[in-house]
């Protein structure tokens, strides 16, 4: 169960608190401290985070999407993930292979 459902889940039971049953609550309660508990946070240097946080704002991202989306990008450029789309034999590409 992602963060994102959680936190979803959570919200919805303080809407409906009267109507959410004590052990639904505890449930609920219990995967929120467990996921609170595993978060690690990054621990980067001041420049480096002071770089993020400025082209965050300046792209109008939050910090976290930001530093997600360099992430996965190099991940993808270095072959470590798959290209999310695929060229197909119409498509004009440059240079030589």
């Amino acid at each position: 169960m992602s963060r994102m459902t959680i936190a979803s889940e959570l919200e919805t039971a303080a809407d409906q608190i009267a109507e959410t049953s004590r052990a639904d609550l505890q449930i609920m309660l219990r995967r929120a401290a467990l996921m609170l508990r595993n978060v690690t946070g990054l621990v980067l240097e001041p420049n480096v985070d002071e770089s993020l946080s400025g082209l965050a704002a300046e792209m109008g991202q939050s910090k976290t999407g930001l530093v997600s989306t360099i992430v996965g990008d190099w991940l993808i450029a270095n072959a470590y993930l798959p290209v999310p789309y695929a060229l197909d034999r119409e498509s004009a590409v440059d240079g030589n292979a």
